[in-house]
């Protein structure tokens, strides 16, 4: 499909982003699937470093990536030369909502999107920052040969080996069936507004089990998402405004990925749904990409182990020993590597600097 832009295109500058000038850039997945790139610049800004795709994961927006903090990995990169862009993939809630597996989004999203951005700037090569299931997605795409002109992946906290804490495990594996059987989706933001008897019922029994917190989407996403109190990120670790803002951040994801990850977690490594003749058959395999790889990881992750992104990294070093890095963050859990208060100080130098070599 084409990545041609549309008339809808858009220009703003969002108060509190120090400058920050975003081109919203409307296009389309190779299946069609309509789409969103945000490309962010500052006035007389430079960008030697070239350009670099940030990713966000399931049912959030590129917009994770801009919380309401004084200065943002978005505001790191920029600051150190990058060209920044940030697509909303089909996960995004910004978009209208699709019933979609990681394989789609691998083979149909992530080399559109790469051929947007080279066009657009005139690059034969860029760089990506991804997360979670936005991690997990490119990393198919990358290891199935459809994203060659990325050198570099930094990938946050899980990609090619899911290996969650116990009870998280247990409810995709015993409670996704189930839940599957009433409804096409699962939402965080059901905390705030609900969708009918069983969104309510749900979101009653959430509230009640996470007493540890009085936004209840915060309450959902733990539930969805980790098994922690919270379970994507630490209370300690965020400021009062981030906290807030979080309640707009969550929507749905789809029961359709939730039985692609619940096989994957079975067997403890992504595993293709077979249904997308692109994609490889056996993601265990030599990678078909010359990219470096860089895992990150929370130590004190609750949503996918820390244990995970060491493995990932163990298998890619075993093609390419040497190539690989692999860094944890003690203190830190899920996405308070994005947006913790003091992730400017803690973790962003050491995404900013990977994104370097």
């Amino acid at each position: 499909m084409s990545t041609a832009t549309s008339p809808a295109r858009q220009r703003y500058v969002r108060p509190g982003t120090r400058g920050q000038e975003t081109e919203i850039i409307p296009f389309e997945a190779d299946d069609g699937v309509p789409l969103t790139m945000l490309h962010v610049t500052r006035a007389g800004g430079r960008t030697p470093r070239g350009p670099v795709l940030l990713v966000h994961g399931a049912g959030v927006r590129a917009e994770i990536f801009r919380p309401p903090i004084a200065n943002t990995l978005v505001d790191a990169l920029l600051d150190d030369g990058f060209d920044v862009w940030m697509v909303n993939w089909r996960a995004s809630i910004d978009l209208r909502p699709v019933a979609w597996t990681l394989d789609d989004a691998a083979a149909y999203d992530y080399p559109s999107a790469v051929r947007l951005i080279l066009a657009r700037t005139g690059a034969s090569t860029l760089k990506a920052f991804v997360h979670c299931q936005g991690s997990t997605s490119f990393v198919i795409s990358a290891i199935s040969g459809l994203v060659p002109e990325v050198t570099t992946v930094v990938t946050n906290a899980v990609s090619l080996h899911t290996i969650l804490p116990r009870w998280s495990a247990l409810k995709i594996q015993a409670l996704s069936p189930m839940v599957r059987r009433y409804t096409p989706t699962l939402s965080p933001k059901w905390g705030y507004r609900t969708e009918g008897s069983f969104s309510r019922m749900l979101r009653g029994v959430v509230v009640r089990t996470h007493p540890e917190c009085d936004n209840p989407v915060c309450a959902m996403v733990s539930f969805t998402y980790g098994a922690g109190n919270p379970g994507l990120w630490a209370h300690r670790n965020i400021d009062q405004a981030t906290h807030d803002w979080i309640t707009g951040e969550f929507a749905g994801a789809p029961m359709t990925f939730f039985a692609q990850m619940r096989e994957s977690v079975r067997v403890g490594h992504l595993v293709p749904t077979g249904e997308v003749a692109s994609i490889a058959p056996d993601l265990m395999a030599a990678p078909k990409t010359d990219a470096r790889f860089v895992f990150l990881a929370g130590a004190d992750n609750r949503c996918f182990l820390a244990e995970g992104q060491r493995r990932s990294f163990e298998h890619f070093d075993a093609f390419s020993p040497g190539r690989h890095a692999h860094h944890e963050f003690p203190g830190y859990g899920h996405l308070d590597v994005i947006f913790g208060a003091t992730a400017w100080r803690d973790t962003f130098p050491v995404i900013v600097d990977e994104l370097r070599r």
